[in-house]
């Protein structure tokens, strides 16, 4: 059927689903209000109550979570937060605690990973399990003379070993960081070169779409880049007994474990680092965003419990690489108690039912995504909910890009009527996410639900004033526990400033297009650096991707306004034709008909291309910015780092066109 004989899109706004009575009474959020009322005298009948009284009173509010969540402290703390202010709140000075102790407070039988790969059939760690192999790497690790404070870093996919390394690490109170193993030699060295770990684990390699990659040359390669490098932990994957030859102090994982039954969990304080994330790095050396312990704990046990309504009954698929927050955020399920499903291949190989079916597979009670991935099921025209036993999936997330308001009717269509929508708005640098879902509330096509609790986010115009119904800035007006702590080799904090004080000072932004709704939901337009100003009307991306990639023809798309402030420049459209399809003066007219129709008469791009691929980076967002740069003129080598991107070569097209471009924009 010809995607313009269609209905239209879906109206953003439209309800689609509704929390039901025994939803609304049992859920987490609900128990929590209750305990306040017995515990704090504090009684709340609203969600929206709830939150306003959370940001209103941040000492309250986290001091509650942490009673609440029984967070294990060694020392007490003298109080919840010594002065508000962005950047250098101080939460909870006195305390000593320990992320990894938290995430290994279980220790049964019950399953805490349930793992798939490409490499490897379905495999079950207990609770148990995971802490005695915790406790032998942690062992190892002070044997090679890990101590709190040094950095212990990995170059390894979604495997169990990556976790447990991870949670060895921070039990000594070392500092953690992981690229995942697609990242180019120069990725991972710009990152890790900065931190310079002591340690460094390795997969021998991995297998994406039924093709190998081994990795122990890369490693080598890293290695010989990173002298602070003293110990090489090699875990065979790909290989059952991969050579070490070449390798500088390599040893394999086995022999790098030690006996021992119990773990010593070091008490840091709230502040101690945890681990380190570093920014896409597309545009520049990547910004190494170091998260502390405290912040981490209670911000995921908060979102994950409250907002996500998870708990030790659920299983949580959240596909993701390391190279990506969200593997942080799995992870913490484990404080939870939960069970986490780890997935290392092609989420879409041999075919986009391959992550569907195995949430099926593994009884997977909430589903985890990106909305590109979403977008894609739609446009594959797959129904996960009619052709998989998919009763168990409560929840569906969505994170990375704006959800469409089509997306969310194709989850309601497609998994279930009574799935709650997660849409999920945050990112690397606060390790989550301040607008996400709520299970007391509604769930409106295209907005996300509300504010997550502690969370003062407001729409800024751009006189720093808070709009209500209009786009603006996306920004915090109060300190959140995971903001950065601050950025690595960065004394006097001023790249962290730069990146998200300068525009408003005592705010951060966050560098999204939003508009907050009356009812307190929000919606998502995508990065207010790639906006679209044409004479003045001013439009996030995420609009104009939703109107084209529901064509039938178009399989993705990328858009650039080549304008300057003060000028107006092009609207230049690329597109990644479907198989069959072609590009001509018919489909270029229905285009912009559906453009000036659906979107806005003064959004008509004035050039649209077919184009092999759209750039993206390694977590498949799309490169707006350096894309525009390109074809204004800027050498890509300046504006992009290629190792940073899942289709490098995809970028030749746009260096090739903005030689064409620099010399004719000006003149049109």
């Amino acid at each position: 059927m010809n995607q313009d004989s269609a209905p239209g899109p879906v109206k953003e706004g439209i309800l689609l689903w509704e929390p039901s009575e025994e939803l609304r009474a049992n859920s987490n959020v609900a128990r929590f209000m209750e305990w306040l009322g017995q515990d704090r005298d504090l009684r709340f009948e609203t969600y929206d109550e709830l939150l306003q009284w959370s940001v209103d009173d941040l000492e309250g509010f986290w001091g509650a979570v942490w009673d609440y969540f029984e967070i294990i402290s060694h020392s007490p703390y003298s109080r919840v937060l010594t002065e508000a202010r962005m950047p250098g709140a101080e939460w909870f000075p006195g305390a000593g605690i320990n992320y990894a102790e938290h995430a290994l407070r279980r220790r049964d039988d019950h399953p805490a990973f349930i793992s798939k790969s490409e490499i490897r059939p379905t495999s079950v760690l207990t609770y148990r399990e995971v802490h005695d192999r915790v406790a032998r790497m942690a062992a190892g690790l002070r044997a090679m003379g890990v101590e709190k404070g040094d950095r212990v870093a990995a170059y390894m996919p979604n495997i169990p070993e990556t976790a447990i390394a991870c949670l060895a690490a921070t039990s000594i109170g070392a500092i953690w960081a992981t690229c995942a193993p697609e990242f180019g030699i120069r990725s991972v060295v710009e990152r890790l070169q900065q931190i310079a770990p002591k340690v460094l684990f390795a997969a021998d390699g991995y297998r994406f779409s039924g093709r190998d990659f081994p990795r122990l040359d890369q490693a080598a390669d890293i290695q010989s880049q990173i002298p602070s490098v003293e110990h090489l932990v090699v875990v065979p994957y790909l290989y059952e007994q991969p050579s070490l030859d070449g390798l500088e102090n390599a040893i394999y994982w086995s022999e790098a474990e030690r006996d021992a039954t119990e773990i010593e969990f070091e008490p840091v304080e709230f502040g101690h680092p945890l681990w380190v994330l570093f920014s896409s790095g597309t545009t520049g050396l990547p910004k190494p965003i170091v998260h502390g312990h405290g912040g981490v704990i209670l911000e995921h046990i908060k979102c994950q419990s409250l907002q996500f309504n998870l708990g030790s009954d659920d299983t949580m698929l959240w596909f993701s690489t390391t190279g990506w927050m969200m593997w942080n955020f799995d992870v913490s399920g484990l404080m939870l108690g939960m069970t986490v499903v780890l997935y290392d291949g092609n989420p879409v190989h041999p075919d986009m039912r391959n992550l569907w079916e195995l949430a099926e597979e593994t009884k997977s009670t909430y589903f985890g995504t990106s909305a590109p991935f979403i977008h894609a099921c739609m446009k594959e025209g797959i129904r996960p909910g009619k052709e998989l036993d998919l009763h168990r999936v409560k929840g569906v997330g969505s994170t990375a890009a704006p959800l469409s308001p089509e997306g969310f009717q194709w989850i309601i269509d497609n998994i279930g009527s009574d799935v709650h929508i997660g849409s999920f708005c945050g990112g690397t640098d606060v390790c989550t996410g301040f607008i996400g879902p709520v299970p007391l509330l509604p769930v409106h096509a295209g907005e996300i639900q509300a504010a997550c609790l502690g969370s003062k986010v407001e729409a800024f115009d751009p006189g720093g004033n808070p709009v209500v119904n209009e786009v603006g800035e996306l920004v915090l007006t109060e300190p959140l526990p995971s903001m950065p702590i601050y950025f690595w080799n960065d004394p006097d904090d001023e790249r962290l400033r730069e990146s998200y004080y300068e525009d408003f000072p005592g705010a951060w932004r966050h560098g999204d297009w939003v508009k907050k709704t009356e009812r307190g939901t929000f919606v998502v337009y995508g990065r207010s650096d790639s906006t679209l100003n044409r004479s003045g009307v001013r439009m996030g991306t995420s609009e104009f991707y939703r109107v084209i990639e529901e064509m039938d023809e178009v399989q993705d798309s990328l858009v650039i306004d080549t304008g300057r402030p003060n000028e107006q420049g092009q609207l230049l459209l690329f597109i990644r034709l479907s198989d069959g399809a072609e590009l001509g003066e018919e489909l270029e007219a229905r285009i912009k008909t559906r453009l000036r129709r659906l979107l806005s008469p003064r959004h008509s791009p004035d050039r649209i291309y077919a184009i092999p691929e759209v750039p993206k980076t390694l977590n498949d967002k799309k490169l707006e910015v350096p894309v525009k740069r390109i074809i204004t003129g800027a050498a890509a080598a300046q504006v992009i780092n290629r190792d940073a991107m899942s289709n490098p070569d995809s970028l030749e097209f746009f260096v090739e066109l903005g030689k064409e471009f620099s010399g004719t924009a000006r003149n049109e």
